[in-house]
């Protein structure tokens, strides 16, 4: 029979940044009196911090949380995201876009993509990227927020400036907050679960439930509970990266860069108040030093930090929940920054752990499908991301020619040549990546279906011509009303003018 007297779970959060403050605030916003909530972090011990440009479930996430967006957008010096530029990756010197949101409009049994190539045998000319809204607005530079939500975007925002937010709101929520660093982590003898971490000041912190947000240490995941790593390097051969911030030379345009190189690729994410840089290459065919210099010789603007040196093995923790403690962000696993899902694992995982709390004892049924769904997530995304190094026609240097030639999952392989053969796509699972999304990247990287699918034909020539072009003429409309981007960033959220002064 349930008992209500069941005693407050204490959650402890290891480790502050984007996950820790993410989790804490979400936890704390979500649970309120119902949990005992602590947060320890070490002001000595920096974080990553170059999870700076998102994807729209963040809209959601913030929404869900109740925080305001001009606000938020205010206190992390945020730009609107419509999508990513991708330069240099079918070949050097051609250019396309991963948009949000939609491209023209699907029939219920088949995609827009199928009615364009229709229409392509029949002598239209037009670019499918006529027919996306988030595109042509991205490509203009403009932006505003529309009726219905028609318009899809995200956020390009400063993380350390996003875990100050959330910090301040965890706390006001009732999160506690101790500064220290984890000396080690004692475990119960009996049931190898975690019992306290033990930190260098001689404090304990006893826990039910704990939360490894140190980062690419892992300490309590890994380094206590030892739940083992799939390395995934062989499908994503970059290992490294290094990330500086430039002052703005420019007003900000409303899209992410990433621009191929020939050992990996650069990024280029423009905030309110300065720009985020950064370069992301292999070792093994590019050194570091060479890197830096590659990196400071194409930023614009003046250097605000000195360059941040990060080496990564792209991957997934195999267990993600392991006993009682749940890895969230870069403890669970790395997704390089390519598609900006960094912070969309995070909200994922703190989102799922929130549904599957346990009020008493945890289920081992509970952890066994955090830790599937999880693992789907992340399989999804690397296929995604291995899309991008694998579907090109460079062969210019040998980091090229080594994509090129690898192998890849099945999964992946049927995607490929399911699409090429029919032009069919399919979502799974709730998978993070629409058919929108896998169609653009596809065609941009050189995938060309060979058929289409029958419904197409059933329009005539004038009825496919109105569906076309009336698509075009609706798309160019609301772009042509749209206000420029830096102009509405200013006006909805920018900086007050004596706090600008």
């Amino acid at each position: 029979m349930m008992t209500t007297d069941t005693p407050k779970r204490r959650i402890v959060i290891a480790g502050g940044g984007t996950a820790g403050w993410m989790a804490a605030a979400a936890l704390a916003r979500t649970m309120g009196s119902a949990i005992d909530l602590t947060l320890v972090e070490s002001d000595a011990i920096g974080t990553i911090g170059v999870g700076e440009s998102t994807i729209p479930p963040l809209v959601t996430y913030n929404r869900l949380l109740g925080i305001g967006e001009a606000d938020f957008m205010r206190a992390t010096q945020a730009t609107f995201k419509l999508g990513i530029q991708f330069e240099n990756w079918k070949v050097a010197g051609e250019s396309y876009f991963h948009s949000f949101g939609l491209t023209g409009r699907d029939h219920w049994s088949a995609g827009f993509q199928h009615f364009w190539m229709h229409g392509l045998t029949r002598g239209r000319t037009e670019s499918y990227d006529e027919y996306c809204l988030e595109l042509k607005a991205a490509a203009e530079s403009k932006f505003a927020h529309l009726p219905d939500n028609r318009m899809n975007y995200a956020y390009q925002l400063d993380s350390g400036l996003y875990a100050a937010f959330l910090r301040k709101m965890a706390e006001a929520d009732g999160a506690r907050r101790i500064e220290g660093r984890i000396a080690s982590v004692e475990l119960d003898g009996a049931t190898g679960d975690i019992a306290a971490l033990l930190l260098d000041d001689g404090q304990r912190l006893a826990g039910d439930l704990f939360l490894d947000c140190t980062g690419f240490r892992a300490l309590l995941i890994e380094g206590a509970l030892h739940a083992g790593y799939d390395d995934w390097s062989h499908h994503l051969p970059c290992d490294s990266a290094i990330a500086v911030q430039t002052a703005s030379v420019r007003p900000p345009v409303p899209y992410t860069r990433a621009i191929a190189h020939d050992a990996g690729w650069q990024w280029r994410i423009p905030l309110q108040h300065r720009q985020g840089n950064g370069i992301v290459f292999c070792s093994r065919y590019l050194e570091r030093d060479a890197a830096l210099d590659r990196l400071l010789s194409s930023v614009e603007g003046q250097r605000l930090t000195e360059p941040n040196v990060i080496r990564f093995v792209t991957g997934a923790r195999r267990k993600q929940w392991h006993r009682n403690c749940i890895a969230i962000g870069l403890a669970g696993g790395f997704m390089e920054p390519l598609e900006s899902t960094s912070i969309h694992l995070i909200q994922r995982a703190i989102l799922r752990l929130i549904r599957m709390l346990p009020l008493g004892p945890i289920s081992p049924r509970d952890i066994d499908e955090f830790n599937e769904q999880q693992m789907t997530d992340m399989v999804q995304i690397r296929d995604f991301l291995i899309l991008h190094y694998k579907a090109t026609e460079r062969r210019d240097s040998p980091f090229w020619r080594q994509c090129a030639d690898m192998e890849i999952p099945e999964s992946l392989t049927h995607r490929i040549e399911l699409f090429r053969e029919t032009g069919r796509v399919f979502r799974k699972n709730e998978e993070l990546f629409a058919e929108n999304s896998w169609v653009q990247v596809m065609m941009g990287q050189g995938i060309m279906p060979q058929a289409y699918h029958p419904v197409a034909t059933k329009l005539s020539d004038d009825e496919l011509d109105h569906l076309l072009r009336g698509l075009r003429d609706s798309v160019a409309r609301t772009v042509a009303s749209l206000p420029g981007h830096s102009a509405y960033v200013a006006q909805y959220c920018g900086q007050p003018r004596e706090a600008a002064a």
